[in-house]
């Protein structure tokens, strides 16, 4: 049975993958592409789908708020993922990034993903 295996808790307290997340969100917003485990990209794209999904709305005062809450580390790339990255996924109903399958690490062997927009 798969009861209670739907959050990942990437070895860290609640605070630390909060802000683990964020900034990864806003590293692959910034750089269009983000390299980690499986665990870390899962968590990073299903961030970055609800964060694109409420930008799409357009420049306005309650979608500013609304992604400043989400990402309130970096005011340059809450601007760039309403004004850039969320127009061009306007007509696309989701699945706004892809992974992409590395391999593993040679040192532990832990699945290597890469997180790209599409």
């Amino acid at each position: 049975m798969k009861h209670q295996n739907g959050r990942r808790k990437l070895s860290v307290k609640p605070a630390h993958k909060k802000a683990l997340v964020r900034n990864q969100a806003i590293h692959f917003i910034r750089n269009g592409v983000l390299q980690s485990t499986k665990p870390r990209v899962k968590e990073v794209q299903n961030f970055i789908e609800k964060a694109v999904t409420a930008a799409r709305k357009g420049y306005d005062f309650n979608t500013i708020r609304k992604i400043r809450q989400i990402l309130p580390y970096d005011q340059e790339m809450v601007v760039k993922l309403i004004k850039e990255i969320a127009p061009k996924y306007v007509d696309r109903p989701g699945g706004y990034t892809r992974i992409i399958n590395l391999g593993t690490r040679p040192s532990d062997t832990a699945p290597i993903l890469r997180l790209e927009w599409v």
